[in-house]
């Protein structure tokens, strides 16, 4: 082969190039749409029969990689992997779910990148690990933009409740990632996911047919509630570990900034939801902190 011909032949390391941040912008679109599907869906569900379709249908989307790894979730590890499923899963999908019903899409998704900042916190909290003055201060101005989206209002609605409901459901996604990392480490992650979103919409599915809506729910709903679990559920679960596997956690945590972004925007494009001043304030303030607290010091 020509020296020509083999500086023509794209290499691994030059489709990683393009292809990483390809990837991340489409994970990033994906689950910012998650929050447009909640919008359209939550009403005529409701919360918990909403999150019980999102919840089954993504662990079936991940159930063969469950069944391939089964070996390797004995009896004894299920309640670890169901108690892990109504932390990381169960409760704060619906949080977002209840909040959908009360405020545009994108306070949850502006809510949803705390998330990166509660992991440090609960770590330092409960697991004796460091947090030093970068991550305090990112904290405190993180914080500071909750308190500036709560305090805002879209056509003359608080959105303080939904706000907060946001901030909760990622405390909950804090305290899940890091109790997988400490009791779930060495099983395969999308079986992990598999597990603990089927073991979540085991524990709801009373709650869902209790409150399961009497009336036909619309096909859009029923379209939207597919999409949030076998698009933004199953599909990204499988995109994200993916990434991971090949970048590594810290890059493709990265995908943090880009969820409340695609999440405003699909909202205001789509469902013709406003932009207000407080919402981007607030972004600003929580998506710098998080940029804040993942630089890198000297």
């Amino acid at each position: 082969m020509s020296c020509q011909n083999v500086a023509a032949v794209p290499t691994p390391h030059a489709q990683a190039g393009w292809l990483t941040p390809l990837e991340l912008c489409l994970l990033g679109a994906i689950w910012g749409a998650s929050f447009l599907f909640m919008r359209v869906a939550a009403n005529d569900f409701g919360p918990a029969p909403l999150v019980e379709v999102r919840l089954g249908l993504g662990a079936l989307v991940l159930l063969p990689f469950l069944w391939r790894a089964r070996a390797q979730f004995p009896a004894r590890l299920w309640p670890r992997l169901a108690l892990i499923g109504a932390i990381n899963s169960a409760v704060p999908f619906l949080l977002f779910a209840w909040a959908a019903q009360r405020a545009p899409a994108g306070i949850g998704a502006i809510a949803n990148a705390m998330t990166v900042l509660f992991t440090a916190l609960v770590g330092f909290l409960f697991f004796g690990e460091r947090i030093g003055t970068r991550r305090s201060v990112a904290l405190v101005a993180g914080f500071a933009g909750v308190v500036v989206l709560a305090s805002g209002k879209v056509a003359g609605m608080s959105v303080g409740s939904a706000a907060m409901a946001g901030a909760g459901a990622s405390l909950l996604y804090g305290l899940g990632i890091n109790l997988v990392r400490r009791h779930l480490t060495g099983l395969p992650p999308a079986a992990v996911a598999s597990a603990t979103l089927g073991s979540a919409a085991l524990l709801i599915a009373p709650l869902a047919i209790a409150t399961w809506p009497a009336q036909p729910v619309p096909v859009a709903s029923w379209l939207s509630a597919a999409m949030l679990g076998v698009l933004c559920t199953g599909i990204a679960f499988v995109m994200y570990y993916r990434l991971i596997g090949r970048i590594g956690a810290s890059r493709a945590s990265t995908v943090t900034y880009l969820v409340p972004l695609f999440g405003v925007g699909w909202a205001w494009w789509l469902l013709d939801e406003p932009v207000t001043l407080t919402m981007m304030l607030a972004g600003a303030l929580i998506l710098g902190s998080v940029a804040f607290s993942q630089a890198r010091t000297r």
